[in-house]
Order: C-alpha cells, then structure tokens, then sequence
C-alpha cells in the first residue's frame, strides 16, 4: 500500500472526517473548500483527487461534467493495511509483534486482547471461567492477518480480560 504525501493525506482526512460511507461524496470544489486554510488551486486539489483514485484511494463518481470522490475504505482500514504492509518489510514479524505489543498502553492492550480473542473464535462464559469455541472466524480463519474489516470491538466494560489469555499478556 502506498503511503500518502502531506497533500494527500489532507485531502483524504477531508474525506474521512466529512464524507460519511453512505453519502455520494463531494466534489473538488468541497474538498478544496474544506482546505481553505491552505490556499491551494482548483486544479492542484483536482490532480490530488485524481491521482488518489488511481492508487485506489478514492472512488468517484460522475455526476455532470464533474466528479463526487469518496474514501474506498475507511482511515482505520487504510492504517491496519500499513501495518500489515510494515510487518511484511523483512526480518521476524514475532519479533516486531512483541516490540509492538509491549509498547501499547494498558486500554490500547485490552482492545487488542478482545480482538483477538473474538478473532480466534473464543467465547467467554458469563462467570469469567473457562471458554467455549464458537465458529465466528469466516475466512479470516483460513487466511490469518489478513482479515481486514472496518469492525472495532471494545473490550468489556468492567476491563475484564480473558482468563486463558492473561499468561500471554504482555507486561509493562
């Protein structure tokens, strides 16, 4: 996946932050609007847009003589798959997953805890004891890692983790 420029970057936060997933999308005239504090051209924003559909960024939509652009997939999305894309650059994956994971903090550690447990197919039984298998892989299962959904679960309310995962916890 290609990292985006500053340019970029802007003119795909404009589209995160005010294009929600149902709309139509926005025109370059929006998103250069939206930029105003940067005073950039009309057709310096239309390259961007552009430029960004061809990398499969955008999708557009032509509506007249003009274009409505929104993101193909959502920021978390589009940051997992840098991730990913990371991990995949050489050396010991398990090695930079533990580095990783030492270095989150402890809310950022029970998201991952309950991703993962949910990912793996684990159920906790309501006493907090033991667990059961259940079938909510889907393909993700056959392909690990490489899963990727606009999905966020938080973890339980009370901070409750997973009994059989606390010993693979990392310590701060």
């Amino acid at each position: 996946m290609t990292r985006l420029g500053d340019l970029e970057r802007a003119v795909m936060d404009v589209l995160w932050d005010t294009v929600p997933g149902t709309s139509d999308g926005v025109t370059v005239r929006e998103v250069a609007d939206a930029l105003d504090g940067r005073e950039l051209a009309y057709t310096t924003v239309m390259t961007v847009l552009d430029r960004l559909a061809g990398k499969g960024m955008v999708q557009r939509e032509r509506e007249g003589r003009a274009w409505r652009y929104r993101a193909a997939a959502s920021r978390e999305a589009y940051i997992a798959q840098l991730m990913l894309d990371a991990l995949d650059l050489g050396g010991s994956r398990d090695a930079a997953l533990v580095r990783f994971a030492r270095s989150v903090t402890g809310t950022e550690a029970d998201v991952l805890r309950a991703a993962l447990t949910t990912e793996a197919g684990l159920t906790v039984d309501p006493t907090g004891h033991g667990r059961t298998e259940g079938d909510v892989r889907g393909d993700a299962g056959n392909n690990p890692g490489r899963g990727l959904t606009d999905r966020v679960e938080s973890p339980p309310a009370d901070g409750a983790s997973h009994p059989d995962l606390a010993d693979k916890a990392v310590e701060r």
